[in-house]
């Protein structure tokens, strides 16, 4: 036991220390990728700039038919295109999706669509819930999502050229620069009524100003925190965090204030501790340029990247992450194995994470949990992550193995099997609780080899 003792000790120094974050093609090549989303089962649903919605299926095909194709409605190009996509809470029963677009005349479109009696066919037919004026081609933001109120929230930019020209961010008249908050659950949509200006004093809609263009939002699934990154001007980059969806009427500061510096606070500017302040910002420096947001990880599979907020830059083709530590978030950027242009984050009804750029879709993996063929003992182990079964085929030698035994990453033992001189054991997992174990092999030479397990 005391040898096992110090093997899991190694081990465990190693996942505790490193932070490398790899990644893994899945699927095909794309059309421009700009938002990945489920639905609440296995399926990724791709949406491309262009107007199309593609299923990317568990095993990494693509299906034939697009999920909803829109190319005619979307004028795309440069900042604009198609968007957002957020499925309803209740879609298992109604159906319902959103999509964020830019029209023809380059407006912001939010419209609501269904599924057809088809699962991987929406209908054609659409409502339109709102329209909104673009004075500019940029900073058109784009991001939907569902909070834990159940309510849609809608990203939107302040209206583009350079600094805030017409000072829309902090104008609650305005739509543009601001997160809006709608009831969607009726026919079109109703005003929740703890909205800011739901009554009067600033359109109804808003529930949140002061946002320059917001390039994602996400709502940690774990207790409903929402984070928000915000692409700066020419000096910061921005990332908030608010718990909960926050205070109705917050205000992220722009253009008054970049990341955490002044930037145009002259006139009714509020003071700067009275505006939500960046959990972390980043100077434009080493090549970075624009901020896209992603998800606080709540996965399974990779125990180091728990509550852990991953993000990337865009022209540095790093991706970033935020770690807790006291109360204070630090960030370490990482250039992985691959590199593109990051235009998006998605998650999984799982929790991992993906991360596509250059018309590619990545799994974002950490590589210290990768089997290995190369340890004292040759056998495979597969799959890992393991559902309810997982299986180990021994090399030739397989006669002198003495046991395989599972354990926790504490030491305790789980399940012990003898292989009776067969090449190959499967090892029934289902009754074992989700997590990080330690799979030993030994054999009767007392040598042991020890692998890490994910059981889902």
């Amino acid at each position: 036991m005391k040898k096992l003792y110090i093997s899991l000790i190694i081990v465990l120094s190693n996942l505790s220390f490193s932070q490398t974050v790899s990644l893994e093609a899945f699927g095909p090549t794309f059309s421009s990728p700009v938002e990945i989303a489920h639905a609440g089962d296995n399926r990724l649903f791709i949406v491309e700039q262009d107007g199309v919605i593609k299923i990317l299926n568990a095993d990494g095909s693509v299906n034939a038919t697009p999920f909803l194709d829109i190319d005619s409605l979307v004028g795309s190009g440069g900042e604009r295109g198609l968007l957002g996509l957020a499925f309803s809470p209740d879609y298992s029963t109604s159906g319902r999706f959103y999509v964020n677009y830019t029209n023809n005349s380059g407006d912001t479109v939010i419209s609501r669509y269904t599924v057809s009696s088809d699962p991987d066919v929406a209908n054609t037919a659409a409502t339109v819930l709102l329209t909104i004026t673009q004075p500019y081609s940029n900073h058109n933001g784009g991001k939907l999502a569902f909070g834990p109120d159940g309510y849609l929230y809608i990203a939107t930019g302040d209206g583009g050229s350079a600094g805030d020209p017409g000072n829309r961010s902090q104008n609650t008249n305005t739509l543009l620069g601001k997160i809006l908050r709608i009831d969607v659950s009726g026919s079109t949509y109703d005003i929740p009524t703890d909205n800011p200006f739901a009554n009067s004093g600033g359109s109804p809609e808003i529930y949140a100003i002061g946002l320059r263009n917001p390039w994602k939002l996400s709502f940690d699934t774990l207790n409903g925190d929402l984070w928000i990154a915000d692409v700066g001007q020419n000096a910061f980059e921005e990332i908030d965090k608010v718990v909960g969806s926050g205070t109705p009427g917050d205000n992220y500061g722009w253009r008054c204030y970049e990341g955490n510096a002044p930037y145009n606070n002259g006139g009714s500017c509020p003071a700067f501790n009275n505006t939500v302040m960046p959990v972390a910002d980043y100077a434009l420096a080493n090549g970075r340029c624009s901020v896209t947001g992603g998800y606080l990880y709540r996965g399974s599979i990779y125990p180091n990247f728990y509550g852990k907020y991953f993000f990337a830059d865009y022209c540095s083709n790093e991706i970033g992450i935020l770690t807790e530590n006291g109360g204070t978030w630090n960030m370490t950027f990482q250039t992985p194995n691959i590199t593109q242009y990051w235009t998006t984050f998605g998650e999984d009804i799982n929790g991992e994470l993906y991360i596509a750029g250059n018309g590619r879709v990545y799994k974002i993996s950490d590589p210290n949990l990768s089997v290995s063929e190369n340890e004292v003992l040759h056998f495979e182990m597969y799959p890992n992550p393991s559902n309810d079964m997982v299986n180990i085929r021994f090399s030739s030698q397989f006669k002198d193995i003495e046991s395989v035994t599972i354990y926790t990453v504490q030491g305790k033992r789980v399940k012990k099997i003898k292989p009776n001189n067969t090449a190959q054991l499967s090892i029934s997992t289902s009754n074992i609780q989700s997590g990080l174990y330690l799979i030993e092999v030994s054999t009767r030479n007392d040598e042991k080899a020890i692998r890490k397990l994910i059981i889902n």
